[in-house]
């Protein structure tokens, strides 16, 4: 009996021992931009809980989601960064530009990830010169190279692109903005017009936006926006008859909730995504029946298996990646920020890993590095069709040759203002 107790004792002890690395979340499940948060602090929420049901956290480490409500202020987005540092937070997805910029100065000194997936600085990808930033696969930069091929291809030709009129329709926050030079730079390379169309937030209100749209007569329209704003721009533009073939959504205009709140006007809308939309994918299934049918999914797995929940997993598979490839370099513990950004430099998504991971096709595979903090990702068109999604494109490489240069520029530029050293990469 004695033995029993010792036993039970010991178990008690090594229970009470376990270490838990806990994870920020900086959500926006309210305000006008939370048809678009709330998907994805869902499967962001619901990947992290599958880990520690199914493998009891990442081999050994428990795992703690700590959401904090941002409404997707900047005020409230650094105020949120401040208490989440402070409970022992290492790597931050802030969930938008304009809080992501707020927090690139702040985290060499605080050693704090920023991880803005496919969203934030373009040119933070330059990671000797941002090297605590990470866009990972792509950025809005790499989107709207995407969307001038598409352009291209749907006109015949780069060639057919000149003399043609290109309209940018985007939410008047650093968000939307971001995409402005590259569309500039490619029509200065190949000619054509183009019209800037900046919707002032929160983006309600659009009925003289595309009036203004139908009167430029474009041939075609990128549409920039977020939350509730993107329902709003397919209405319009359906109200004013402008054909919704003629337009391509960024990644963040074009998810379920986007579409959904549209109604018939969406259908025939196409958007780019840098992830499939396959929802027969392993581990949609696995969250399915290790996460929802047990009761412990966000929101009852409402949105499981969304372009916008899909996302969130994404985000918390690239984070939770990052520690597994940090504790094969430092132990199986908890990683500080340091050691966290290490396992970020080093991520490698192969094939095979992503087929282990239940997402086979899901995204391509891809590899991170000291001074590439983008990686080679590539990115899909969809199209909605009523009810889900159709993948309507073989996926898309951003023409990085072009990019490039733009990318130094810029990351050139910061450390000139900021009067920074860049770090050599080849003593990391």
């Amino acid at each position: 009996m004695a033995l029993v107790a010792g036993a039970a004792l010991l178990g008690a002890g090594v229970a009470s021992a376990q270490q838990t690395q806990m994870i920020p979340s900086m959500v926006y499940r309210t305000g006008p931009f939370a048809p678009s948060g709330t998907p994805t602090a869902d499967g962001f929420a619901d990947y992290i809980t599958l880990l520690n049901t199914r493998d009891g956290g990442l081999n050994g480490v428990r795992l703690k989601v700590e959401e904090c409500e941002t409404q997707y202020n900047t005020e409230r987005g650094v105020e949120c960064y401040e208490r989440l540092k402070a409970m022992g937070g290492t790597i931050f997805s802030p969930y938008s530009t304009g809080i992501t910029y707020a927090l690139i100065d702040r985290a060499p000194t605080d050693k704090s990830v920023i991880f803005s997936m496919a969203y934030g600085r373009a040119s933070a990808m330059v990671g000797n010169i941002f090297p605590w930033v990470f866009n990972a696969p792509v950025t809005y930069w790499s989107g709207a190279s995407a969307a001038i091929q598409f352009f291209a291809k749907e006109a015949g030709g780069k060639d057919k692109l000149k003399g043609k009129k290109i309209a940018h329709v985007f939410i008047d926050i650093p968000y939307g903005k971001e995409p402005n030079p590259v569309l500039q730079n490619y029509a200065q390379e190949l000619g054509f017009q183009l019209e800037l169309v900046p919707v002032p937030a929160p983006g309600l209100e659009q009925k003289s936006i595309w009036l203004q749209v139908r009167q430029m007569r474009p041939d075609f329209v990128y549409l920039t926006g977020w939350g509730a704003m993107n329902a709003v721009s397919l209405k319009e533009a359906a109200a004013v008859g402008f054909p919704r073939e003629k337009i391509l959504g960024g990644w963040y205009t074009s998810q379920d909730s986007d579409t959904v709140g549209a109604g018939p006007a969406a259908k025939g809308f196409r958007g780019l995504t840098f992830h499939s939309a396959d929802r027969n994918l392993e581990l949609i299934k696995q969250l399915k029946t290790q996460v929802i049918d047990k009761g412990q999914g966000s929101q009852n797995g409402k949105h499981l298996g969304e372009i916008g929940y899909m996302r969130g997993v994404l985000n918390a598979v690239f984070t939770t990646e990052a520690l597994r490839t940090a504790q094969a370099q430092y132990g199986n513990k908890v990683m500080d920020g340091e050691q966290s950004r290490w396992g970020f430099e080093n991520i490698n998504l192969t094939a095979e890993k992503l087929e282990k991971l239940g997402l086979k096709g899901f995204i391509q595979p891809i590899k991170l590095s000291c001074d590439n903090h983008q990686g080679d990702g590539k990115m899909l068109i969809v199209q909605w069709e009523g009810d889900h999604w159709k993948t309507v494109s073989d996926w898309i490489a951003p023409e990085n040759q072009k990019l490039m240069p733009l990318y130094l520029a810029g990351a050139e530029q910061y450390q000139r203002e900021k009067n920074i050293p860049a770090r050599s990469c080849a003593k990391s």
